[in-house]
């Protein structure tokens, strides 16, 4: 497979102004475009009855999320299980960044939940995590890597 672009995911939100500026403000994304799409396309599709909104915002490295809101709020998420594994259809982003700690703490100050404790999770020597849930209870992964190039070569001076 050849892409012709970085990759995109998104996201089914109850909730899109709250949740556009948790991943706008908390997170440091930019809006890249913002969309509505009426029912026949949304049917067409397959991806919902009525229309949608859909705000893609982008990472400083040319990555999507899409926020979709549907014109009909989704139906209420699961209640979380203890572990995020648990769940056959588990799925989370991960945000690598260089300062796990301030990160963390402005998307818990903008509304997300921890889901590892207060303090950053060392994996492995020099790796450290945070999981949180966002206000919706989409989980995200902060990762901090001591030297980002032993974990990705590719990614000589680190910077986009």
């Amino acid at each position: 497979m050849k892409m012709t672009a970085p990759m995109e995911m998104g996201l089914t939100v109850r909730d899109l102004p709250v949740m556009l500026a948790f991943y706008r403000d908390a997170l440091g994304l930019t809006v890249a475009a913002d969309v509505s799409v009426p029912a026949d396309k949304a049917a067409q599709a397959s991806l919902s009855l009525g229309g949608y909104r859909v705000v893609r915002l982008q990472t400083s490295w040319g990555e999507r999320i899409k926020l979709l809101a549907p014109e009909t709020a989704p139906s209420e998420r699961p209640a979380p299980s203890e572990h995020i594994l648990d769940r056959h259809e588990a799925s989370y982003v991960t945000f690598i960044v260089d300062d796990l700690r301030a990160v963390v703490a402005r998307a818990v100050a903008a509304g997300g939940v921890l889901i590892t404790g207060e303090k950053p999770v060392e994996v492995r020597p020099g790796t450290f995590l945070a999981f949180l849930r966002d206000p919706e209870g989409h989980i995200l992964e902060i990762v901090e890597y001591a030297d980002i190039t032993e974990y990705r070569t590719d990614l000589v001076g680190g910077e986009a």
